[in-house]
């Protein structure tokens, strides 16, 4: 920022502090208007909520874009407000599905994470699951013996120092998809990358006494 020539000391300082308000306040429209897209219009991704809500904000080239935890907590306050006995009824079938298939695949050590785990699922969310084993062929094999209707696809994370791609299977068994990630079962020790330390993933018997407790 470059400020008018003129100014002397105190109203430069005004000028930034002004600035700098308004920042905040722009990052604050976004977070909430990016948080009524997710919950409302079937967006899942939070960068794509973001800059759709900043278009329709009228400030598509701002760089004020709120971060993902802004815009998680503008979230959490939009279904507390305004989806509270539809997200705590939606959230619940959702872990009670998540579970059933844990307990499916348990020979490959499951673990729930994303929105069903921390609580901010909309009514389009899918469920994520992370499985590990040394073998995503026996995944494969273990669905189709059990004759589950899915499509397989990777995605790319940053995990362990490098960005790595990872095979996917999408289950269509049941209300919601199932995203299934399979890493190497030495994964299991590591986060990857974007995700928080904190409540990142929970394995069967964290889900049934999340169920237990709502």
């Amino acid at each position: 920022m470059t400020l008018p020539k003129d100014l002397g000391e105190k109203p430069a300082q005004l000028y930034r502090e002004r600035e700098k308000a308004a920042n905040l306040r722009m990052r604050e429209r976004i977070a909430h208007q990016a948080a009524r897209i997710l919950a409302e219009d079937g967006l899942q991704n939070y960068a794509l909520a973001k800059h759709k809500a900043a278009r329709q904000i009228g400030a598509p080239d701002t760089h004020n874009l709120p971060d993902n935890d802004e815009v998680e907590r503008a979230l959490r306050d939009y279904q507390a407000l305004y989806q509270r006995d539809e997200q705590s009824v939606r959230l619940r079938q959702l872990r009670q599905q998540a579970l059933k298939a844990m307990r499916l695949l348990e020979p490959f050590h499951p673990y729930l994470t994303g929105s069903v785990l921390n609580g901010t699922a909309t009514r389009h969310s899918d469920i994520n699951l992370q499985l590990f084993t040394d073998s995503a062929k026996e995944v494969e094999l273990f669905l189709l013996a059990r004759q589950m209707s899915y499509k397989s696809g990777e995605k790319h994370l940053h995990f362990g120092g490098e960005e790595r791609s990872l095979p996917v299977f999408t289950l269509r068994e049941g209300p919601a998809e199932i995203n299934v990630t399979v890493f190497a079962t030495k994964d299991i020790r590591q986060i990857p990358h974007g995700h928080a330390e904190k409540n990142a993933r929970a394995h069967a018997r964290q889900v049934e006494a999340l169920l237990e407790e709502g």
